[in-house]
């Protein structure tokens, strides 16, 4: 649950400072809202018994027939009771994520709306399909020890929809629209100018970064469900491949820009913490260091192609960090796991098929999670709007959502 204010304090330190409370008490109330749905009908719909490996049915709808002594099949060395609360942190964290690609502009009832539309149609399916023993994907062979499918490729490609489907804060500028100016006049136009974003805390990324890093050995570690040598190793390589994916963030960052960045290093933790989710319990800490590097190298070069020569507006890089690092981790363990760490081996240990059901997980869950986003936010929209006026996205989400600011200034 630490990952939930984390997150907040990750994300609200990296938007301005008249949305700050808004992002905040996002993150929160998605945990609170996340957490109703997971008791009525969430938990049976994804580990309830399978119709045609598709979704659960409604028998645990409620916790129905599940007592404090009851244990699941899932987590027989553990109460059920810890495990419905454990798993309640993934479908917990997963929408929060995605508020980052449209923050500082998203309507408050309308993200609410879609974070239970959401949770229902596109959570539960996609997290059926990979942990439900009966699921399609998991009968295929398909692996994601701790959610590098489930949380970060659903998260991120569903943030790329909300991204393009809520559309660009006002004031941003790119690199298109300086062409655009310049060829209109034959080259004679003013370059148009953008509005400042910068961030409004960043030590408030820092401590949030620092908390998730340590709360994703919860994440990765606790999907050992027990406290063993498993657990462990799935730590280990967890903190591994965050420390290299900053590391090699900074230095990119060094290299290209002249200086290392205090943000850059944050947000490359994380990244290395989204690639290493699905691979956590099934490689050697090599390749976690492999991992990780290649996360923090090939997140930061896709964020600054966004920056540079994309018109989609995400605002604080979900997918970048999120579906970028949640495909690497995913296909790494097709590449990397062995049965030395555990029951599954990858490219490199014999098995080519494991590659290739990893890949088929990574289509299927990227295509239908953003085409499933897609479609609810345009549902969603037409009944509440999903974007605040032009007035209140000036004013601030903090004023015109909440009537409340972060700071008081006399």
């Amino acid at each position: 649950m630490l990952m939930t204010p984390a997150l907040a304090f990750f994300y609200g330190g990296l938007v301005r400072r008249k949305n700050l409370v808004s992002t905040l008490v996002q993150c929160l109330i998605i945990f609170a809202v996340v957490s109703l749905i997971w008791l009525f009908w969430d938990y049976s719909l994804v580990f309830g018994p399978s119709i045609n490996g598709i979704i659960g049915n409604l028998s645990l709808a409620g916790l129905m027939h599940i007592g404090i002594n009851s244990v699941s099949p899932y987590a027989p060395k553990i109460p059920e009771l810890l495990f419905f609360a454990f798993q309640l942190k993934f479908a917990a964290i997963t929408p929060a994520l995605i508020i980052g690609a449209c923050a500082e502009r998203i309507r408050f009832r309308s993200l609410l709306i879609f974070v239970v539309l959401w949770s229902t149609f596109i959570y539960s399916p996609i997290a059926h399909w990979m942990w439900n023993a009966n699921g399609w994907l998991h009968v295929l062979g398909a692996v994601d020890f701790a959610g590098g499918i489930v949380v970060h490729i659903a998260a991120g490609l569903s943030a790329l929809a909300a991204a393009l489907i809520v559309g660009r804060r006002n004031g941003c500028v790119y690199w298109k629209d300086h062409l655009k100016a310049l060829n209109s006049k034959g080259g004679a136009a003013p370059i148009p100018t953008a509005t400042e974003f910068k961030p409004t805390n960043i030590p408030y990324v820092i401590l949030g970064a620092g908390l998730l890093w340590f709360g994703w050995f919860g994440f990765n570690g606790g999907s050992a469900l027990a406290a063993d040598s498993l657990a462990v190793s799935a730590v280990v390589v967890t903190n591994l491949a965050a420390a290299a994916a900053a590391v090699a963030w900074m230095l990119l960052d060094w290299i290209i820009k002249g200086k290392p960045s205090a943000i850059g290093t944050s947000v490359g933790a994380v990244c290395g913490l989204a690639a290493v989710t699905a691979a956590s319990g099934y490689i050697t800490v090599t390749a976690a260091v492999i991992i990780g590097l290649a996360a923090g190298v090939i997140s930061n070069l896709v964020a600054n192609w966004r920056l540079g020569r994309s018109r989609i507006d995400d605002t604080l890089d979900v997918f970048a960090c999120h579906g970028i690092g949640g495909i690497i981790g995913a296909v790494a363990v097709g590449l990397f796991a062995t049965t030395l760490v555990n029951n599954v081996s990858g490219l490199f240990y014999g098995n080519a098929y494991q590659l290739g059901v990893q890949v088929l997980a990574v289509l299927v869950v990227a295509t239908f999670s953003f085409g499933g986003s897609y479609l609810l936010l345009k549902l969603v929209n037409v009944f509440s709007p999903l974007r605040v006026s032009a007035q209140e996205e000036d004013a601030g989400l903090d004023i015109s959502q909440h009537g409340e600011e972060a700071y008081h200034l006399e």
